[in-house]
């Protein structure tokens, strides 16, 4: 079995070889996301608590949270899940694909560990090296996060540069923030929200005016139709008091 152990804090990662049977069979029956003493893979791991984060068998199917079996199952499973790539098929088809329970068994060939906690010796490749990140963070939110900021300071001041160099030319380079919130931004919003709250009155005031004409058409067409009636009466009336006159 081979063990992919990485760690947070400096960003480094190694792949070991795990030789020893019996330390493989400790590590039988613990499941996705559960700390153990790294006591049990070694005298190198004493003093280390890992994590499990993952892994996959011998013919390469992912282990899967959540399926509590030490086995491969088939599951109706959605692009972009652990099992099924995300460029593969359709926008909203879901297709049956193989995946391995979350519980390490015999048939595991590399098992994913993060470091929780450091022991007393150093990892060679893992502990006793750093990897910083290239890049800086580029959210907002993540900047804030990364230098302990509160809503009120102004974060466009502790985006992480980089040097370039171009044509023998050096650049100063800086990602543009993403959901960065300015009073710029602010007016926009209240602008928008005015011109949505404009609209809706404007609409309203067109229905009530379009509803009020056709109030008032209703009456003049009820009024029409009454004198008619009342006109239409008033001739049968006299033609009968005529025709009475005759007939004496």
């Amino acid at each position: 079995m081979k063990l992919n152990i990485a760690n947070p804090e400096s960003g480094t990662q190694k792949t070991f070889e795990l030789n020893d049977d019996k330390a493989v069979q400790r590590l039988v029956d613990k499941r996705v996301a559960q700390e153990f003493d790294g006591g049990l893979l070694g005298e190198a791991y004493e003093g280390y608590i890992f994590r499990i984060t993952g892994g996959s068998d011998k013919q390469g199917f992912p282990m899967k949270q959540g399926v509590l079996v030490n086995s491969r199952v088939k599951l109706l499973l959605d692009r972009g899940v652990i099992g099924y790539q995300a460029w593969r098929g359709r926008v909203g088809e879901r297709n049956r694909k193989s995946v391995r329970g979350c519980i390490v068994g015999g048939d595991i060939s590399v098992l994913n560990l993060i470091i929780v906690s450091k022991g007393k010796q150093d990892i060679p490749g893992v502990t006793d090296a750093q990897n910083p990140r290239r890049l800086g963070p580029k959210r907002a939110s993540n900047i804030r996060k990364l230098f302990g900021l509160e809503k009120e300071d102004d974060v466009r001041k502790y985006v992480i540069r980089r040097e370039v160099e171009r044509a023998g030319k050096t650049h100063s380079k800086a990602p543009k923030i993403q959901r960065l919130v300015t009073p710029v931004t602010r007016q926009r919003k209240r602008a928008k929200r005015a011109m949505i709250q404009a609209r809706r009155e404007g609409a309203t005031e067109q229905r009530n005016a379009y509803y009020n004409q056709i109030r008032k058409r209703t009456q003049l067409a009820q009024l029409r139709k009454k004198s008619e009636t009342t006109r239409k009466a008033i001739a049968t009336a006299q033609k009968e008091k005529q025709a009475a006159k005759a007939q004496k």
